[in-house]
């Protein structure tokens, strides 16, 4: 493990710490249909070696953050999620061209199967990002959780 970067001046501005950076901001998130679903605010921390994401539902009372880095000893990035209702999430993954996709362990699903949850976050042309949940079964989408389109706040 490191533990110390001596010497070096920005320890995560290398571009593999940095390809998660198009998610950083104040957001505006809705569903497909422009309906609101949310805001969510994501900054970059520790000397840009962390993404803290602080969600905010449209629905009243429901909150969440996650901790999202580059994780370089295994060289995949890693994210927890924890909300108010006592959700807990586990996720690692990369970056694949213009989306970032982070992946549960499979956990128990119904009826004794395993799934899988994927998360992909995709930076479209105009800087706007869509967030896609989906729920795996074999290597199969079975269900869609979240469907969400990020635009700028204000923008």
């Amino acid at each position: 493990m490191l533990w110390a970067q001596e010497g070096t001046e920005c320890p995560c501005c290398s571009p593999e710490y940095r390809s998660f950076d198009f998610w950083i901001g104040e957001w505006e998130v809705t569903l497909a249909d422009g309906s609101p679903v949310g805001t969510n605010h994501i900054e970059s921390m520790q000397d840009s070696c962390l993404l803290q994401e602080h969600w905010k539902s449209a629905r009243p009372g429901f909150t969440g953050t996650s901790f999202t880095y580059y994780n370089g000893e295994s060289g995949q990035w890693e994210q927890l999620w924890v909300d108010n209702s006592g959700t807990i999430l586990k996720l690692t993954g990369g970056r694949h061209g213009n989306a970032m996709v982070l992946a549960s362990d499979p956990v128990p699903g119904p009826e004794g199967t395993s799934v899988i949850n994927r998360i992909t976050w995709t930076l479209a042309e105009d800087g706007s990002v869509r967030q896609l949940w989906e729920v795996l079964s074999d290597g199969d989408v079975v269900q869609v959780l979240f469907d969400g389109y990020y635009r700028k706040a204000g923008g």
